[in-house]
């Protein structure tokens, strides 16, 4: 009895060991994560003691004086020394969000999360992020000056992961049982193709061609239209191009393939934009020139940036980084400012290809069969077999669409040609603009960049201000990329390139000011074509109109741009909904609702009823017109929001007003009425759930952890107005994701903020300790140190030295 006693004690205890040291499906091997000598409690962390750190491969000392927001200023004495210095500490602080990062870019996530992200990640592998990482890689190491730099940046993120030890692991690491990689150059090309990818990765060629090939080219183009009745672009429309001697390819004959699409790849996020403007000195109440910067982008902690100065004696830099690559990406120097927002440029084209047989091993093009080349992708799964992927690549690009992968079974396939495949060198046009002195040497930066497509905006202490939208253009025939493309026509590639000195810009413009907000880039004028690819349509003309509203503004002017929440969107349709909707044998309930509309002012603030009105009428109203459509099997794209309205308001008796489900023909007329009634069901849900229906409330924006929002490292409910669509573009989970406004005074003086926190360590104070500022539409006064010697505002201070 003895003995079995014991023998069943031991099983037990070998089973708790297996189970404590061992990850149980999604459950992290408890042992090691509440382990006080290594797990979680490791990751609790005050920080702010002065030290001494030695770093191989340092020539000089180097000064990181740290604020007490835990802003770093680092004073190197070369630039070799200072990205060292800048991969160490971001490393320090940011680790795992890095790595994190390459990894989704990679199509990686199996391998930490487990067969649960096998599709996610042969998506990425088929969209040749792997591919397009290597290209940029091989010209940036073409660049000797660049390729040191990434060097030296990837070997301070190495000497800060030797460093540690399992214990001093981010918490993720420990959440998900797995230890950090040696970092490499190719993570580096691989963190700047997820921003490509995030920013120049949206289309909608094949749900464009499902539209088309069912309802017409007629339809299509009424719906589609290349440009809208008004049009405010971000070049002002007086620009004249008539010196230009240009080319444009003649459109083929031909129809396009008739394929129907059911199912496409997801896409990165259409509200993936961001405002930025500048006024010149006869608008500024200094005569100095003032910018502001704000991308849009997913509300994630730890943020998508951190924030840096970094200074030599040649140059002196302060502003946002991206965790994994160098330099200061949207930010300011002592001679310049410099900021970005998505050009959203149909740079991403689709081709049907037909394969000679099933090996896919020729294709047919220009009358001939050509060979294809084919990677085999190797995706490890955690707790799985390897999976093995051929993604064939012809002169287009890859074969993303196949019989293996949301393909139609025949022996065809989709090739994707893109400029984010093309590689290029972003990081020599950040180095040159972290430091350029004037306007020439800012258009010099311009040119190595190549996607994704941005409107870099500019104002300099001398005065000028500029703005140029910059990537590698296709110049494409009219009506090129709009569809799915006959992949054996010649004349249906790309045949040629837009020259770069072609690409729209405009310097120090008679209006005063420069601005973008994703809107179209130009008037009909501009002599090459531009397909309306969804641009923006309403903070655009929010921004432009105050700028044009008066002579001069400040830095208070700027603040209340930035956090703005006028819905144009409302003010151009709910007024004419109240006026053609019937109100006869509206229950007391519903009138109530439509007199909080009735009184709204068009301004998305925390506390108003009347925007949670707008906002769920406007939700079904979309919802019901567009039925056909999102009713569909086939992969389909709404028009767009200004091209609704138009519809809404000029033709409300047209065939898409007949909802499917009814047997009644209805109008726009009956639609209002109807998404009305559907819009108080919600309200009712809403105002049952949180005892009123204040827009704060009902919108309840957060800022979610990177991994899937894990509550306990996220920060929900904010109380922050605005929306999509809205100078303040904040939505649920997506917005302002780094404010910046630089006047350009001698020094500069600058105001920033982002939703996060410096440290990537959920124990830190610093994790989020800004979110709340950002919430309340302020700022922090950026502390721009002009000398390592100029201590004030520091709270403490870390010197790496060269190893001895």
């Amino acid at each position: 009895m003895k003995g079995f006693k014991f023998i069943l004690s031991l099983f037990l205890a070998i089973g708790i060991f297996y189970a404590l040291n061992t990850k149980l499906g999604q459950i992290p091997p408890l042992g090691k994560f509440l382990a006080p000598n290594q797990g979680i409690w490791q990751n609790e962390v005050t920080e702010g003691e002065t030290s001494e750190i030695e770093i191989e491969g340092l020539s000089s000392p180097v000064q990181v004086h740290y604020d007490e927001h835990l802003i770093p200023h680092i004073f190197a004495q070369n630039n070799s020394d200072l990205y060292r210095a800048q991969g160490y500490v971001t490393a320090q602080n940011r680790l795992w969000q890095m790595e994190f990062q390459t990894h989704a870019s990679a199509g990686r996530l199996s391998e930490v999360i487990g067969e649960a992200a096998l599709e996610y990640d042969r998506g990425q592998r088929r969209k040749g992020m792997v591919f397009g990482a290597e290209k940029a890689l091989e010209n940036m190491t073409k660049d000797p000056e660049i390729q040191g730099y990434i060097e030296v940046y990837r070997d301070g993120i190495n000497s800060y992961i030797q460093s540690l030890s399992p214990e001093n692991y981010p918490v993720e690491y420990k959440l998900l049982d797995y230890a950090p990689e040696p970092w490499t150059l190719k993570k580096t090309a691989l963190l700047l193709m997820y921003m490509t990818d995030m920013l120049a990765g949206y289309e909608t060629d094949l749900e464009f061609t499902n539209l088309i090939n069912k309802y017409g080219r007629e339809r299509f183009d009424f719906f589609f239209p290349d440009f809208f009745d008004v049009n405010d672009p971000v070049i002002p429309a007086e620009r004249d191009w008539s010196d230009w001697n240009v080319s444009v390819p003649e459109a083929p004959e031909g129809d396009f393939p008739l394929d129907f699409i059911s199912d496409v790849m997801k896409k990165p996020h259409p509200d993936n934009g961001s405002n930025n403007w500048a006024v010149g000195p006869d608008k500024s109440y200094s005569g100095n020139p003032i910018l502001a910067n704000d991308p849009h982008l997913g509300l994630n902690l730890p943020s998508i940036w951190y924030v840096m100065q970094l200074a030599t004696p040649e140059k002196n830099t302060f502003g946002a980084t991206l965790p994994g690559a160098l330099g200061v990406v949207i930010g300011f120097n002592n001679n310049i400012s410099w900021g970005v927002t998505n050009a959203t440029r149909d740079v991403k084209d689709w081709y049907k290809i037909t394969f000679k047989d099933e090996s896919m091993n020729e294709y047919w093009h220009d009358d001939q069969w050509k060979p294809t080349t084919k990677r085999i992708e190797e995706i490890g799964i955690r707790e799985g077999k390897t999976y093995y992927d051929t993604v064939v690549y012809t002169h287009h690009g890859p074969v993303s669409y196949d019989d293996t992968f949301k393909g139609n079974g025949e022996k065809t396939g989709y090739a994707m040609q893109w400029t984010g495949l093309l590689g290029g060198n972003n990081q020599r046009t950040l180095i040159e603009l972290n430091g350029a002195k004037d306007y020439d040497e800012y258009k010099a930066a311009l040119v190595h960049f190549l996607a994704p497509a941005q409107n870099f905006i500019f104002s300099s202490r001398e005065g000028d201000i500029a703005l140029w939208i910059q990537g590698k253009f296709p110049n494409k025939w009219k009506g090129q990329g709009k569809f799915l493309m006959d992949g054996s026509n010649p004349e249906h590639d790309w045949q040629g390139w837009i020259p770069q000195e072609h690409n729209a810009h405009v310097k120090n413009p008679e209006r005063g000011f420069v601005s973008s907000a994703n809107q179209h880039p130009v008037d009909k004028s501009y002599p090459y074509y531009v397909f309306n690819d969804g641009y923006e349509m309403y903070r655009n003309r929010v921004i432009n109109d105050f700028f044009r509203s008066k002579k001069k503004f400040t830095i208070q002017d700027f603040k209340d741009l930035h956090n703005n929440n006028y819905n144009l969107k409302a003010a151009e349709l709910l007024p004419h909904m109240l006026k053609v909707m019937p109100t006869d044998g509206m229950s007391s309930e519903e009138m109530a609702y439509l007199e909080e509309a009735k009184k709204w002012n068009f301004y998305n603030d925390i506390d108003s009823k009347g925007a949670s009105v707008w906002e769920a009428w406007w939700n079904e109203l979309r919802r019901m017109v567009w039925d056909e459509l999102s009713e569909d099997s086939l992969a389909m794209e709404k028009p767009f929001a200004y091209q609704t309205i138009y519809l809404l308001k000029n033709f409300p008796e047209d065939t898409f007003m007949d909802r499917v489900s009814t047997p009644e023909v209805e109008t726009a007329t009956d639609l209002f009425t109807a998404s009305f009634k559907e819009a108080v069901k919600d309200l009712n849900i809403w105002k049952e759930r949180l005892g009123d229906y204040n827009w704060g409330d009902v919108k309840a924006t957060y800022v979610g952890h990177l991994l899937q929002a894990l509550p306990a490292f996220s920060r929900f409910n904010l109380p922050i107005g605005g929306n999509s669509g809205i100078v303040n573009a904040t939505s649920k989970n997506h917005g302002p994701s780094w404010r910046m406004i630089v006047e350009m005074s001698d020094p500069p003086k600058a105001l920033g903020v982002y939703p996060g926190g410096q440290s990537g360590n959920p124990g830190s104070k610093f994790y989020d300790d800004l979110v709340d500022i950002w919430a309340a539409g302020e700022y922090l006064e950026l502390n721009f140190m002009q000398s390592a010697n100029n201590t004030s505002g520091v709270v403490f201070t870390q010197t790496l030295n060269p190893e001895k």
